[in-house]
């Protein structure tokens, strides 16, 4: 047992010192033994919650998920800081700092008045403050961990903004084609599939960006439908008696454009 005291109500400096017990010598055996590596995951799959909460317009769920992203922030700080390393004011600084140093316009004697204005500012600092001398480091610099169509749209917006762009989505939709064009070459030869697969990716996402469309949220809702179409595949295949697995492909297509026309 630990000393601890209980309230009606907790805040940050609460939600500090509750991670330091569980950390502590009579705390949590699982959370005395994680490191930055074996709860990177969680972190991960934390801030998908929080979107996901965000998409469902639910705040309770909203709260609950914040809550649950800033546990990780807390947990790598502290794990740092019984290392001698940072603290989680050390975090906060920092974070403080950078707001004031990306927002000259607010802190400062800069004059803007749009939020395109801001945001070019905004990266401009950026490249700053990691000596980023050229849009290749640039896009270097976008994290790997991102999901992949996500990272792709970010370096495409890069080139973009130095030129390196159609004129508009016209060319990306020829490029798609030229490049699905070379994946059949390359399925005909039996070789660079996954490179040539990948380009057509990548092409589908500068296309995407194009048309003002994302690429996450585009595949998502393609997910979507997949589940709802085939949920009611297997309904149909019920009210005949049949199991959707027991059929051929033939009968499997009948049902699918069923579904899809129901809808």
């Amino acid at each position: 047992m630990v000393n601890f005291q209980y309230k009606d109500h907790y805040d940050i400096n609460d939600f500090r010192v509750i991670m330091e017990l569980l950390r502590g010598e009579n705390g949590c055996p699982w959370d005395r033994v994680q490191t930055h590596e074996s709860i990177r995951r969680d972190l991960l799959e934390e801030a998908y919650e929080t979107a996901t909460a965000i998409d469902s317009g639910d705040l309770d769920n909203l709260r609950e998920e914040l809550g649950d992203l800033q546990m990780q922030v807390l947990f790598h700080a502290r794990m740092e800081e019984e290392k001698g390393g940072f603290t989680f004011d050390d975090v906060c600084d920092e974070a403080c700092k950078k707001l004031i140093r990306r927002h000259p316009h607010v802190f400062g004697r800069m004059e803007l008045d749009t939020p395109e204005e801001v945001l070019v500012t905004w990266d401009e600092v950026k490249r700053q403050e990691k000596a980023q001398k050229s849009t290749a480091q640039a896009m270097d610099s976008v994290a790997r961990a991102l999901p992949a169509l996500w990272r792709a749209e970010k370096i495409q917006k890069k080139a973009a903004k130095e030129g390196f762009d159609w004129p508009d989505w016209h060319g990306a939709r020829k490029k798609l084609t030229e490049e699905l064009g070379e994946l059949d070459e390359a399925l005909a030869a039996g070789e660079r599939i996954e490179e040539e697969l990948g380009d057509v990716l990548a092409a589908a996402v500068n296309l995407a960006r194009l048309l003002k469309i994302d690429p996450e949220q585009a595949l998502n809702g393609s997910s979507d439908r997949f589940v709802r179409r085939y949920t009611r595949m297997e309904a149909l295949a019920a009210e005949k008696g049949q199991a959707l697995a027991d059929l051929d492909l033939d009968g499997q297509e009948a049902l699918w454009q069923q579904a899809k026309g129901e809808e």
